[in-house]
């Protein structure tokens, strides 16, 4: 994964953690953000 400055794709885990931490209260002071899950693929 040459292209992936991680070094590997990501997991459904991994995708899975940040929905269920944005679907938790302890989310609740987040408002109007874009998350990327892209492992700093479009920050190259």
């Amino acid at each position: 994964m040459g292209t992936h400055p991680i070094r590997r794709l990501g997991t459904a885990r991994e995708v899975t953690e940040l929905f269920l931490f944005l679907s938790s209260d302890k989310s609740s002071f987040i408002t109007a953000v874009y998350y990327l899950i892209d492992g700093g693929y479009t920050a190259v």
